[in-house]
């Protein structure tokens, strides 16, 4: 509780405390007002101080406004028995709307606290400081005075500061407040580290890749911090009724307070009976406050980002969290989205050799290649890389590799080198990229490397149709052969292949002009390439972790452990948030016309009035809050 909140609290129990004892004191006239204004004072004298800077500001429109005529007009109805008829007048009732409404703000000020401690618990990720070596010490700096190409230390229980590739030690990271998941996961040397991360055990030293202003963990964050600021439709026309609504109820109240008596007087002859109309006007006044439409809709959405965040889900704003609740179609990019975009040996084909004799042949002749495609068969071979063992490389562009490997040769490529050759090759009825290989002039048989899919890809794509999605796609650069096998298996509904970035964008407008008026269309992307069609789809969706930052920056929503699972769980979290916000539209308007009408007619009382107001706020922030939980979704 924040002192603001604990200051509030001490002046409801005060206000209360007075104003239950005051009922028992046998005190009247003067006295009995000057007593009774205390704690209305205690409670009120912020509220009056809004309305009157309201006024002196030309925006008097608002919640403090109508709680100070409403209250003020109510101790004037009070004073006005004790004059005139010589009754004791009501003043418990002026100060119990005022009481009751802070009690409503309080509450509402403690939720809206509590879900943003929530995501402050969770985003608890900035580091103070970063650890340079400095003759044999270790010295704490700003991380944003950190260079690129630095060597930062990091000790257990610190923060990993900025994103960088680890140079010396091993370690396990809490990756809790990046991704939402509690299973720890490994470091050692080589490996890319993100920050935000908490290390656990051993010492690293990680040499920088980013600066901080660009690294993980500034990016999530301002993310989180900016996603207020874009509205959804739904909260943006909550903002502009209530600009209208109150000075609209404002109006009524006072043709409430006026007219009827007036038509009483003048047309019908009969006494016009002020002090009922006055009192009808200002409990009209009190029951329209628009306090639980104002702030319980921004609150259910500040709480379902929060939630989401919570589940390793960053939404860069409501308006995105309303469309992605009404998501019918997901396309997908392939690779490093579907599938993992490491490429490993699956298969040895028609080898005419030892299995490992051929792997070890074709990791050598390929040993000067960086591409991901040398890498998996360097690790397929498993063991260090003599370079001394092989000479007269030869790379042939858009064929393949031809070396001599202890004096033999040796080919590596694909069937058009082989035809280049003059070998005869064999085809391979797997799907996946084949490195034919050839051995002084003789076929030795085929290699078959694929992409490897996702663990939770194919669940990804049930749980998707499980949560109403009607229709599933995937668009890929790859082979046409591939793409359809990793789709069948997964089960896809549509599949395009062969795709240049370009593609992809035309390929998206084409699906966007067929899913018109049924609902809308996510892209999910990890690459550079994927940046433009993230922007063009209705929602992106970016992988955060090993996602490109074109990509994350494009994508609407990030997806901070590369999980395509969480994709099901964002659309869920979404639906369940507007859920929550439509049941707080429908239940805040219905009880106000209600109680609207049976004030205006004189059946509803300042009683009913407090509670349409205050009890209609805090049932619809407590409805809000609701959002932040989705561990059972």
């Amino acid at each position: 509780m924040s002192k603001k909140q604990k200051k509030m609290l001490i002046r409801i129990l005060i206000s209360a405390a007075l104003l239950i004892g005051f009922n028992f004191l046998p005190f009247g006239g003067p006295l009995r007002f000057v007593l009774y204004m205390i704690p209305y004072l205690v409670i009120g004298y912020d509220i009056l101080i809004k309305a009157f800077k309201g006024i002196k500001n030309r925006q008097p429109f608002d919640e403090s406004l109508l709680m100070a005529i409403a209250t003020i007009g109510a101790i004037a109805i009070a004073i006005y028995s004790e004059v005139v008829d010589h009754e004791a007048g009501d003043y418990v009732e002026a100060i119990a709307v005022m009481l009751f409404y802070q009690v409503g703000e309080w509450f509402q000020s403690y939720a809206v606290g509590k879900s943003r401690r929530n995501i402050s618990d969770l985003m608890d990720i900035r580091p103070d400081y970063a650890n340079i070596e400095k003759d044999g010490k270790l010295e704490q700096i700003d991380p944003d005075e950190v260079e690129i190409g630095s060597v930062i230390v990091v000790q257990p229980g610190e923060k990993v500061p900025i994103d960088g590739v680890v140079m010396e030690g091993t370690s396990t990271l809490n990756t809790s407040a990046l991704t939402g998941e509690s299973l720890p996961r490994d470091a050692q040397e080589g490996d890319e580290i993100i920050s935000g991360c908490i290390n656990m055990t051993g010492v690293l030293k990680i040499k920088t890749t980013k600066e901080f202003g660009d690294s993980t963990v500034s990016k999530i964050l301002d993310l989180v911090e900016n996603a207020s600021s874009r509205k959804s439709r739904s909260e943006a026309f909550i903002t502009k009724f209530a600009r209208v609504y109150t000075p609209a109820v404002v109006y009524s109240a006072i043709a409430l307070a006026i007219l009827p008596p007036l038509v009483r007087m003048f047309g019908m002859g009969i006494p016009a009976e002020w002090g009922t109309w006055i009192y009808r006007a200002l409990t009209f006044l009190v029951i329209s406050c628009p306090c639980a439409l104002v702030i319980s809709i921004p609150l259910s959405f500040f709480a379902g980002i929060g939630g989401a965040s919570n589940a390793g889900v960053l939404v860069k704003g409501s308006n995105y969290m309303e469309t992605l609740s009404k998501t019918k179609c997901v396309v997908f990019d392939k690779t490093g989205t579907l599938t993992q975009g490491v490429f490993e040996v699956n298969e040895v084909h028609h080898n005419e050799m030892d299995r490992a004799q051929l792997l070890e042949y074709a990791a050598l002749a390929e040993s000067a290649s960086s591409h991901p495609i040398s890498k998996s068969l360097q690790r397929a071979y498993g063991k260090e890389i003599d370079r001394s063992r092989v000479t007269d490389i030869q790379e042939i562009s858009g064929n393949g590799v031809m070396a001599k490997v202890d004096g033999v040769n040796v080919a590596a490529g694909n069937s058009k080198l082989m035809d280049r050759l003059g070998v005869k090759w064999i085809d391979c009825h797997e799907a996946g990229t084949i490195i034919h290989m050839a051995v002084d002039g003789r076929y030795a048989g085929h290699i078959v490397i694929s992409d490897i899919e996702k663990p939770h890809a194919k669940e990804a794509i049930q749980a998707l149709k499980k949560a109403g999605v009607e229709k599933t796609v995937m668009l890929t650069g790859d082979s046409r052969k591939v793409a359809e096998h990793v789709a069948a298996d997964l089960g896809i509904d549509e599949v395009h292949a062969e795709l240049l970035p370009a593609d992809k964008v035309f390929e998206v407008e084409e699906l966007l002009k067929k899913n018109t008026g049924k609902g809308k269309l996510a892209f999910v992307g990890d690459g550079i390439n994927d940046a433009p069609v993230l922007s063009r789809a209705d929602i992106g969706i970016a992988m955060g972790a090993m996602g490109s930052d074109a990509a994350i920056e494009a994508a609407d929503i990030v997806l901070m452990d590369d999980d395509p699972l969480k994709i099901s769980k964002a659309i869920r979290i979404s639906r369940k948030c507007l859920r929550i916000v439509y049941e707080n539209i429908w239940f805040a308007i219905g009880i106000k016309l209600i109680c609207l009408l049976l004030g205006a007619v004189g059946i509803a009382n300042m009683w009913l009035a407090i509670f349409a107001d205050v009890g209609v706020m805090i049932i619809a922030v407590l409805n809000a809050i609701r959002a932040l939980f989705v561990k059972k979704l």
